[in-house]
């Protein structure tokens, strides 16, 4: 049957480790295509705030996993820490393969190795990507009207969708959404949807790690354009808008570009516009390595550990273990086996 040949392929280990050098290859290739350029204009920045930009992302990289991590749990499949950044990071390298839903469909299937239903998986990979953007869209419209007019004036279509954006995180808009979504795609709904709790502890996580994001941008403007708390306030507030404007313009793999773009428009104003080049390529660069550090971290895991298994949900059926049983001995053999 069709079903099994495509269940058949997507455990086939050849079929996933082909996949996986080819998403880590396009990451790596994101890095190196801006290389030349960028090897030059980082030498505008101190060593140590490249290092500290580094070390925020992927302190902030880390929050955003865990904000994944506390809606799945809320949805019934909590996974133990370390299955939880092989799951997210390895699946994330997929939102550099040009397309919208690489990523996800990367994230649910990994959780497979730990028995998480796909509708559970999908559902926390999806909401938690409207969570970081919803946040990034709070910062950017609380931020630069106040900071730089001109960027808000750009990208007004991002701050417009805002109060939308919000409005569909309240967790009966997201139960009515998902339960549409999965009647469409012939699957049974969740069997309890995203809780007041578990979004608050989403939201939580995320906020911290736009904060740290936020860090990350401060520390790369700093050389250009001081470090006064006004200028955090700039740093959050641009990064914030440019990920979305990214994220939005959902056929360019990772946002490459298009963030780039959005972050020099909204810097522009208020340093010389190489400058906010380099910004903005240093920035890219410092997230991808992010990405590949928190993706070798996952792959890491998964060569020292097996997947565990957890308690399947209902609709899914995990495969049947086979018991072992002892080697009959030859006095046994001869002999009926006892009833069970």
């Amino acid at each position: 049957m069709p079903g099994s040949r495509i269940a058949r392929l997507r455990e086939n280990p050849w079929l996933r480790a082909g996949l996986l050098v080819a998403v880590v290859g396009l990451a790596v290739w994101g890095l190196a295509s801006q290389w030349t350029q960028v090897r030059a204009d980082l030498g505008e920045l101190a060593w140590y705030d490249v290092t500290g930009a580094a070390l925020a992302v992927i302190a902030g990289l880390g929050a955003m996993m865990l904000a994944w991590r506390a809606l799945l749990a809320d949805l019934g499949s909590p996974l133990p820490l370390p299955a939880a950044i092989r799951v997210m990071f390895v699946g994330q390298l997929g939102k550099y393969v040009p397309g919208a839903v690489w990523a996800v469909a990367a994230q649910v299937e990994l959780a497979r190795d730990y028995q998480i239903p796909r509708r559970r998986s999908g559902t926390a990979s999806v909401v938690a990507m409207a969570v970081t953007l919803v946040v990034a869209m709070i910062a950017a419209g609380v931020t630069l009207p106040l900071i730089s007019a001109h960027a808000a004036r750009q990208y007004w279509w991002v701050l417009a969708l805002t109060p939308l954006a919000v409005a569909c995180l309240w967790p009966p808009v997201i139960k009515a959404v998902l339960d549409r979504a999965l009647r469409l795609a012939r699957r049974e709904p969740l069997e309890k949807p995203v809780s007041v709790r578990g979004m608050a502890r989403a939201l939580g996580w995320t906020t911290v790690g736009w904060l740290l994001f936020g860090v990350h941008a401060w520390l790369l403007i700093g050389e250009f354009a001081g470090r006064g708390g006004d200028r955090f306030t700039l740093a959050l507030g641009a990064y914030a808008l440019a990920w979305a404007v990214g994220f939005l313009i959902i056929f360019v793999p990772g946002g490459i570009g298009a963030r780039e773009v959005a972050l020099v428009a909204v810097l522009a104003p208020v340093m010389p516009s190489g400058a906010a080049l380099v910004v903005a390529l240093a920035s890219r660069v410092v997230m991808t390595i992010g990405d590949l550090f928190w993706a070798g971290t996952g792959l890491v895991i998964g060569r020292l550990s097996r997947p565990g298994l957890s308690r399947p949900g209902p609709g899914d059926t995990p495969p049947t273990p086979v018991p072992d049983r002892p080697a009959l001995s030859r006095h046994e053999a001869g002999s009926p086996p006892p009833p069970r």
